[in-house]
């Protein structure tokens, strides 16, 4: 296996992994609020006595409830006070890694400074900060990808301006480079030469140690409690138990607002985690060796990737619940299927836990994450025992790139009205 010649699309999918699966800490939209702020917090080049945010209505139903590392707090305008006042604006998603408990106090004082709204913007992702003081001003646009600036302005002259890609950020495989289809990345995972895609057990000891820590206590605290459960007897000491045990505790701590990075997923900590975590405990339970495991995340997280590549970077659909379907595929291998096994394990999860809304980033984050690992397990023993939902029922067709596809159409375009409801429900809450 190690002496296969390297295909050139191949080297695609590489980067096409190293760009999507990369470190975050803390929940990904309010880091684009921070990382946005801290760049405001430099051009301005002293501290702002007026700040306002804008962003996109899905950005704020993620942003509204989640924890902000470093700070015991939630929400969008503590995100955009500690990018101001402790943010690295050259550190991407890691924007608050540095940050102090002297630079949280001062962003406690900044709060009363800070508006929040919602701006009528075609992006699905949108953040602008605007930073004033002192008759000067400075301006930051970032939408598309969570950390893509597409205005900086100073004083009201523009220093740096890109075009915005509104709606889907990523086109459709079958029309997108890579060229991307199940059976493609089912190939490349297991033919790749071992050293080109060793990088990506990053991604099992970053979110490894994410769980660790959520295992103490955090959030809603579902890993910790399931682990409780087991010590008690109540749950077994199973496969789908450990998943979901290491599952919900990295979303625990990452949600809750844990100082430590997770390895993302299509710019979602816990698409990462939801690809990593259930493939590391089947690793785990199974006794794979260390090759099955690198290849077995390989595959995880380039599904995850490509059924994301369908949809909105942020809609009405859990993410969670998609990437875990690329975990589902991963563990099939795992369990000895090939690829008509790990076709008809999506087809499973599609056919289960398409329906699970996404309103917005929060401590319940960790529990939609249990409830899709458990599914990818379980879709996961069906399909070695070759049992599968019916092309007949639902979204589901006999070809599994279509099933993928049909799950994308009804994200972007049958769930429009609900993702408008569920923003429309939170600001209310908000408002009161």
């Amino acid at each position: 296996m190690e002496h296969t010649q390297m295909k050139s699309q191949w080297i695609e999918f590489i980067a096409l992994l190293k760009r999507e699966v990369v470190p975050a800490l803390g929940c990904t939209e309010p880091m684009s609020v921070a990382l946005a702020a801290a760049n405001c917090r430099k051009l301005l080049g002293q501290d702002p006595t007026r700040v306002s945010v804008w962003v996109s209505g899905n950005l704020f139903k993620n942003g509204m409830g989640v924890g902000v590392p470093g700070t015991g707090m939630i929400g969008l305008p503590v995100a955009a006070a500690v990018g101001i006042t402790g943010g690295n604006p050259d550190a991407g998603l890691e924007v608050l890694k540095g940050l102090t408990p002297a630079q949280v106090d001062a962003a406690k004082a900044l709060l009363p400074l800070i508006k929040v709204d919602v701006k009528d913007v075609p992006d699905v992702l949108y953040a602008e900060v605007l930073a004033e003081a002192d008759g000067h001003s400075a301006r930051v646009v970032i939408c598309t990808d969570h950390t893509r600036i597409v205005l900086m302005e100073q004083d009201g002259e523009v220093l740096m301006t890109q075009a915005s890609a509104p709606g889907v950020q990523i086109q459709p495989a079958r029309s997108a480079s890579p060229a991307l289809t199940l059976k493609e990345i089912v190939e490349f995972a297991l033919e790749v030469p071992l050293a080109e895609i060793a990088f990506i057990g990053e991604a099992a000891t970053m979110n490894q140690a994410l769980a660790d820590e959520g295992l103490q206590g955090y959030g809603l605290s579902i890993g910790k409690m399931l682990t409780d459960q087991v010590e008690r007897k109540l749950l077994s000491d199973d496969l789908m138990t450990l998943a979901m045990r290491l599952s919900s505790a990295a979303s625990d701590a990452r949600m809750d607002g844990a100082m430590l990075p997770a390895m993302s997923n299509s710019g979602s900590g816990n698409q990462g985690i939801a690809a990593t975590m259930p493939v590391v405990a089947a690793a785990r339970f199974l006794g794979s060796s260390e090759e099955q495991l690198t290849r077995a995340l390989v595959m995880s997280h380039l599904v995850a990737i490509y059924i994301k590549m369908y949809q909105n970077k942020l809609s009405a659909l859990c993410a969670a619940s998609t990437a875990a379907m690329g975990a589902g595929a991963a563990i099939t291998w795992l369990l000895g299927g090939r690829f008509e096994q790990i076709s008809h394990c999506i087809n499973n999860m599609i056919g289960d836990v398409s329906g699970i809304i996404c309103d917005g980033a929060g401590s319940a984050c960790s529990m939609k994450v249990s409830t899709s690992t458990s599914a990818a397990v379980k879709s996961s023993l069906m399909a070695v025992n070759n049992l599968r939902v019916p092309q007949s029922e639902g979204i589901v067709s006999d070809d599994v790139d279509q099933t993928i596809a049909n799950l994308g159409q009804l994200s972007r375009q049958g769930m429009l009205d609900t993702d408008i409801e569920i923003i429309n429900i939170m600001r209310a809450k908000q408002r009161n």
